[in-house]
């Protein structure tokens, strides 16, 4: 199978995410504000699921490229079945969870969604107990584990809620489309 059959997806958020940050730029980061998650606010219902594409500032959507790149190649590779499905499950319990019980704040950026991607690939090799995930949640401890502190409040300004739902949503989405063995 080509490498674009598999990365098509990924390549496709990275550029949406790049185009609307241009946009936000152009705008004064208005989408922020417009779009972006603000908890328990019907206004802000629609950052659950817009909040993974909106960025403060061109270093804030360059910090996320990376690791959207790394572990979601990780998924595209080892997980291409479920990825949609996961993503997707991340994305909306995650963005709930932050709605549900987030600081009054509006709430952007992809991490969300990063640290879904780590949960899930974490919990989907203890889940599915086989070499290959398991090889892949063993590699992203070792090169990612510093993340586990990104789930703590502490640094101003970074939505720790979004990081801890949407790991705990990537652990929930990692039973939710376990194979059978």
């Amino acid at each position: 199978m080509a490498i674009f059959e598999r990365l098509w997806w990924l390549v496709a958020l990275l550029g949406i995410i790049w185009a609307v940050q241009a946009v936000n730029l152009l705008s004064g980061y208005a989408l922020n504000g417009w779009f972006g998650l603000l908890p328990r606010s019907v206004s802000g219902l629609d950052g659950i699921l817009l909040m993974p594409l909106l960025h403060g500032s061109l270093a804030h959507a360059a910090a996320n490229t990376v690791p959207l790149a790394i572990l979601g190649g990780l998924l595209a590779f080892t997980a291409r079945h479920v990825a949609f499905a996961a993503s997707a499950i991340i994305v909306a319990l995650g963005g709930l969870g932050v709605w549900l019980f987030g600081a009054t704040a509006i709430h952007i950026g992809a991490s969300g969604l990063i640290f879904g991607w780590f949960g899930f690939l974490l919990a989907r090799g203890l889940v599915e107990k086989r070499p290959v995930p398991l090889l892949i949640a063993a590699g992203v401890a070792v090169v990612y584990g510093a993340m586990f502190w990104g789930v703590l409040p502490g640094q101003p300004g970074v939505s720790w809620e979004a990081h801890l739902f949407g790991a705990l949503a990537g652990i929930a989405a990692a039973f939710v489309t376990r194979s059978d063995p």
